[in-house]
């Protein structure tokens, strides 16, 4: 099933769900990540698609998780267009499965969750607020009621196999509009208690159709779209060669002189070499 993000409306009450399990398990051969850092960066990475679901053509958002556990930082940036990045500072790290499942929130600690939309104006909006519990889907439902005051749940989830691929991953926020009734907001609470995680839900085949059925059980509800998501990087070789130009000709002398260059993509892992020859071009 192709990964996808999809939004729907009914009883005053609107959601949105991403189905991510194949960007999720890229990013993870990408890094080279162990489960903890997998699950903790494809819960970061479908946030912020989620988040990013209403944004404008050109807009960006990217979600900024720093705690002072050993995964010490999570970042990703997702785009209107409906591609996402990410990487997490310590990606091979290992803990002890806590009540049977990844100790994502052991792993990330205490400290705070940054988010930072991008709308094309002089000066990006950040929020920022603690963390709750490291484990992201609190994290972001907490960040909405804090920072943006829009109540709303979010789920997230992540399933990494024992050979190490992610065979689901997605999640689903649902948030409350001007209007919505009392007796809606609790049918919605009520369904949600009622449904499987996410992640059990996609691993058995669930599409966002079949997700919004469980979500609206018993309310009217529009489909009003879906389009394909995926991972994807902005960096190529042109931009990695302006910043080596930004480090000024004894610097880049400095490397001439060592022989070559090689420099990686922190958002993808892409690696960019350089010879001497062409070092020394740019300098």
């Amino acid at each position: 099933m192709q990964d996808h993000l999809a939004r729907a409306s009914g009883g005053g009450v609107r959601a949105f769900v991403a189905i991510t399990t194949d960007l999720v398990d890229e990013a993870r051969r990408r890094h080279n990540l162990y489960p903890i850092a997998a699950a903790a960066l494809g819960r970061t990475m479908t946030a912020a698609l989620l988040l990013a679901a209403n944004l404008k053509t050109e807009e960006t958002i990217t979600i900024r998780i720093k705690g002072d556990g050993p995964l010490d930082q999570v970042v990703a940036d997702a785009r209107a267009n409906g591609t996402v990045r990410g990487y997490v500072n310590n990606p091979q790290i290992d803990l002890p499965l806590c009540n049977g499942k990844l100790a994502v929130g052991q792993a990330v600690g205490e400290g705070f969750i940054h988010v930072t939309r991008f709308t094309g104006m002089k000066d990006p909006f950040t929020g920022s607020v603690p963390l709750v519990s490291g484990e992201i889907a609190e994290d972001v439902t907490n960040y909405l009621l804090v920072s943006e005051q829009i109540s709303s749940t979010v789920a997230l989830g992540v399933l990494v196999e024992t050979d190490l691929h992610v065979s689901a991953a997605g999640g689903f926020m649902v948030q409350a509009m001007p209007g919505a009734s009392d007796e809606v907001l609790q049918q919605i609470e009520n369904n949600i208690a009622n449904m499987p995680p996410i992640s059990q839900l996609i691993k058995e085949g669930a599409k966002s159709t079949n997700i919004f059925d469980l979500l609206f059980t018993g309310i009217e509800y529009t489909l009003l779209d879906e389009k394909p998501i995926a991972f994807a990087c902005s960096c190529n070789r042109e931009r990695v060669e302006k910043i080596l130009i930004s480090l000024g000709k004894e610097e880049l002398d400095q490397l001439a002189a060592e022989g070559q260059a090689e420099l990686t993509c922190h958002f993808c892992s892409q690696k960019y070499q350089f010879s001497q020859q062409e070092i020394q071009a740019l300098s």
